[in-house]
């Protein structure tokens, strides 16, 4: 079954310095239809005005994992990271028993982020952190796993059965992802023209995907998404 949001239909917030797409439920925006997709809690699509950001606040028992699309951002927590987060670089953050940490866009121009959660698979961790960079070559024409629990090499390590691929397809490219059972997969188009097993989505678009053995995904245009793979859970 795949269940398909359109871009017009998710919720924004325009809070000034931070123009926020919330594609589940989120602070003020409470549906309980769209709480979460399998462990996948949340993904904000954010864009952070320039010299603004995210105070110091905190956060407990969930995987946070932050991409940066363009510009970026200046992260500082409780267990003393003080790390900038650049363009093409993936953030993991297990909050755990608990922490805080602030986000700064210190630079002169908007930050375009992607903001993750992933229930993790077990409560009470200790918390801790984990960033890479990611080349634009490395996800071309391909999903390029760059956070997983699945023990699948060079991608930051998250602590749930959970894999977030970036994928950049030139116009006519296909692959086939093969979906297990119990797991759920979801689609977001950062831009683009996309056909997930014949749906078709365009830019920022979203498909959540269950009870499928296998996705075709073809490009009709240059096209560049995130997909993650999740295990299914009780919502």
């Amino acid at each position: 079954m795949t269940k398909t949001i359109r871009a017009s239909e998710r919720y924004f917030s325009d809070f000034g310095w931070l123009k926020t797409y919330w594609l589940f439920s989120f602070d003020h925006y409470h549906d309980p239809a769209n709480m979460q997709f399998g462990s996948l809690r949340v993904f904000n699509d954010d864009v952070v005005a320039a010299n603004n950001g995210f105070p110091t606040h905190g956060h407990r028992e969930m995987e946070i994992i932050t991409t940066v699309l363009a510009g970026e951002v200046t992260h500082q927590d409780s267990m003393g990271n003080l790390t900038v987060i650049k363009a093409g670089e993936v953030q993991r953050m297990s909050a755990g028993t608990g922490i805080t940490h602030s986000e700064y866009n210190r630079g002169d121009t908007p930050v375009h982020l992607y903001q993750i959660w992933i229930i993790p698979d077990e409560p009470r961790l200790k918390p801790s952190y984990d960033q890479r960079s990611f080349s634009s070559e490395a996800r071309k024409n391909r999903l390029l796993p760059v956070a997983s629990g699945q023990g699948l090499p060079d991608a930051v390590t998250v602590h749930t059965d959970a894999t977030i691929y970036l994928a950049d397809f030139d116009a006519g490219h296909s692959v086939h992802f093969p979906v297990k059972d119990s797991r759920g997969v979801f689609v977001y188009l950062t831009k683009g023209d996309l056909s997930v097993n014949e749906e078709r989505l365009t830019t920022k678009d979203q498909a959540r995907i269950t009870n499928v053995g296998a996705l075709k995904l073809e490009a009709y245009d240059d096209t560049s998404f995130v997909l993650i793979d999740v295990p299914a859970r009780e919502e």
